[in-house]
């Protein structure tokens, strides 16, 4: 589905911030993006989605391949028509509408007809129950949750084939957390949509993904399946916060991580 070989990107035409990025997400799979703030993880989507031209970004070496076609030269919007959408951090809706007026826009690239978006609206409504009974609602005075369902929701509207979600946690609490994820599972699961997934919490991130990428500085340290890295004991100690008997680690024994990280040598 996704081939990214040996990227760079320049900010401003002086700040490198991806430094020979290579990565591959295989059709179905929901692979993970792990890392530290700053480690680079946005701005590897944005290289993928071509949001980077809005912040005077350049992927100036190496190629993005979505299906095998090369796409780190379009447009944004020439990306979405072939089928990658981002969904940003921060649940940026149009606020004056409703929930399902900002449903409805996701749909818009596409120019579906009235039955496929309303199709594709019950397939969200499917997801995400709670929208149903909101959509008349103006989407600013949601909760965060509620938000969050929403942008995911108006993604999906666009029949992506590939989705990327730029950490969907982030600002909620614990159960709707798990909520949310608990629903990117199941598109996953029932769709077959491929999802590329950046996320903080390592923990949520494993348990439902196939594959995981480690970011640290603008390059990627460690790859393997979910599996293998919520089984490394480096994960364990800096991602999931547990030494290797299962006790967490103080603030103390990890403020200096970086230093002894093994796969930094």
């Amino acid at each position: 589905m996704l081939k990214i070989n040996n990227i760079e990107v320049i900010y401003s035409d002086v700040v490198l911030v991806l430094r020979g990025v290579s990565m591959e997400v295989k059709q179905g799979q929901i692979v993970s993006l792990l890392g530290a703030n700053g480690a680079g993880k946005s701005t590897t989507l944005k290289a993928i989605s071509g949001l980077l031209r809005t912040q005077e970004g350049e992927v100036t070496r190496g190629s993005i391949e979505l299906l095998g076609e090369r796409i780190d030269k379009f447009s944004p919007e020439e990306i979405v028509k072939r089928g990658a959408i981002q969904v940003l951090e921060g649940r940026r809706l149009f606020r004056h509408l409703t929930v399902e007026e900002n449903l409805i826009v996701g749909s818009l690239p596409n120019k579906s007809s009235r039955a496929v978006t309303h199709r594709n609206l019950e397939q969200v409504y499917h997801y995400f129950p709670v929208l149903k009974t909101l959509r008349k609602r103006v989407s600013g005075y949601l909760s965060g949750g509620e938000q969050q369902m929403v942008v995911i929701g108006r993604a999906l509207m666009g029949e992506p084939k590939l989705m990327m979600l730029d950490e969907p946690s982030i600002g909620l609490a614990p159960l709707l957390v798990k909520e949310i994820f608990r629903v990117i599972h199941q598109i996953n699961k029932e769709s077959g949509m491929t999802i590329l997934l950046v996320e903080q919490n390592a923990r949520v991130a494993l348990d439902i993904a196939d594959y995981a990428y480690v970011m640290e500085t603008g390059r990627v340290v460690l790859d393997g399946t979910a599996d293998q890295l919520a089984e490394n004991e480096d994960i364990k100690e800096f991602y999931l916060g547990l030494t290797q008997v299962g006790e967490r680690k103080s603030y103390r024994d990890v403020k200096h991580y970086k230093r002894r990280k093994r796969w930094l040598g």
